[in-house]
């Protein structure tokens, strides 16, 4: 996030409040906000009209962004998939919501509802090909019940062996190589 936008957010100003408070154009400040270095006088009446050190300000391009994740609450966010084990969106939804309502959007997060999307895909696509199956192959017509309890089972193993993992190790076991958010 830019820094112009957190510190505006911060004290709940709109981009028009803040360059009327510091004498510059709206324009100004949705160029900086979109990425533009703020120099000079600008620069000094912005920090001003914010009441931050111009260091505070200014972008500083050497220093890594490190993303900072709750282990605790990740291991919540996949643990709350399996309200959903039963009705797949809400495998889907209460990670997504949760990860979104906490603020905790990473690449682990973003794996656990991209494995939920990709499981209830295939869950689905399985569960209704099942009727053509039983018919293709001559089997029972219970294919449908199977299929169901397996795919209930494997989405437990799937949520409990990350779960594992994200507590030993930090990392998901069970991930895919892209990811649908």
């Amino acid at each position: 996030m830019n820094k112009l936008l957190k510190y505006r957010e911060k004290l709940n100003l709109t981009q028009e409040e803040l360059a009327e408070k510091a004498r510059v154009s709206t324009r100004t400040i949705q160029r900086i906000e979109k990425g533009t270095e703020p120099r000079g006088h600008t620069l000094k009446v912005l920090t001003e009209a914010l009441g931050i050190s111009e260091d505070d300000l200014k972008e500083n391009k050497s220093e890594p962004k490190a993303e900072i994740i709750n282990y605790q609450l990740t291991k919540h966010i996949n643990l709350s998939s399996i309200f959903g084990v039963i009705l797949p969106p809400i495998n889907i939804l209460l990670p997504w919501f949760i990860m979104k309502h906490k603020n905790q959007v990473n690449e682990i997060t973003k794996q656990i509802v991209s494995v939920q999307i990709f499981y209830t895909i295939i869950a689905l696509v399985c569960i209704l090909s099942s009727p053509f199956i039983s018919r293709w192959f001559g089997v029972t017509k219970q294919i449908t019940l199977i299929l169901l309890v397996v795919s209930v089972i494997m989405n437990l193993y799937i949520i409990i062996r990350n779960t594992i993992e994200l507590d030993k190790n930090q990392r998901l076991h069970i991930k895919l190589n892209f990811s649908f958010l």
